[in-house]
């Protein structure tokens, strides 16, 4: 178990807990870390509803409502397409609180734009709206897909 991470998530856990708030993850290119690492800590049951893995653009599309056209003209890895998918993630559960991600975690499939290790981090709230991150990772498949999992917990504001 990577102990950074559990100690991250059982203060995410309980600031949910303590709020009496739950939580949904929407996940691309983590493909369920972050809900991994959430529910390691024991007792997350009553406080994390559910995670989405929406690794195609067909899963963003039907189970968090992801439009094609946003896909379209933005592409997987957008600050537009993570929108969509920390809302519907919230839209899509009984959550008070929501993370999505979505990235190119490579080693192929960057561009010049978006090289690999771009990642787009959202987070959003019933009460407070969203924000969106967008960062550029350095290192190997599993680095960038790590260090997407801490800045999703360490960006969570529970209010």
């Amino acid at each position: 178990m990577d102990h950074e991470l559990f100690i991250l998530a059982q203060v995410v856990g309980q600031a949910l807990q303590s709020q009496q708030k739950s939580l949904v993850t929407a996940e691309s290119c983590t493909g369920g870390w972050i809900a991994q690492a959430l529910t390691d800590v024991p007792g997350s049951s009553l406080w994390f509803d559910r995670g989405f893995v929406t690794y195609s653009n067909a899963a963003k599309i039907q189970m968090l409502g992801v439009k094609p056209e946003t896909l379209q003209r933005f592409g997987a890895v957008s600050a537009q397409t993570v929108t969509e998918m920390v809302i519907g993630a919230l839209l899509h559960s009984d959550a008070d609180v929501a993370i999505a991600v979505t990235g190119i975690a490579g080693p192929s499939g960057g561009t010049e734009e978006k090289p690999v290790g771009t990642v787009f981090i959202a987070w959003a709230s019933k009460v407070t709206g969203y924000k969106v991150l967008q960062q550029c990772f350095s290192g190997d498949r599993q680095d960038i897909r790590r260090q997407t999992v801490l800045m999703a917990l360490k960006g969570l504001t529970v209010d």
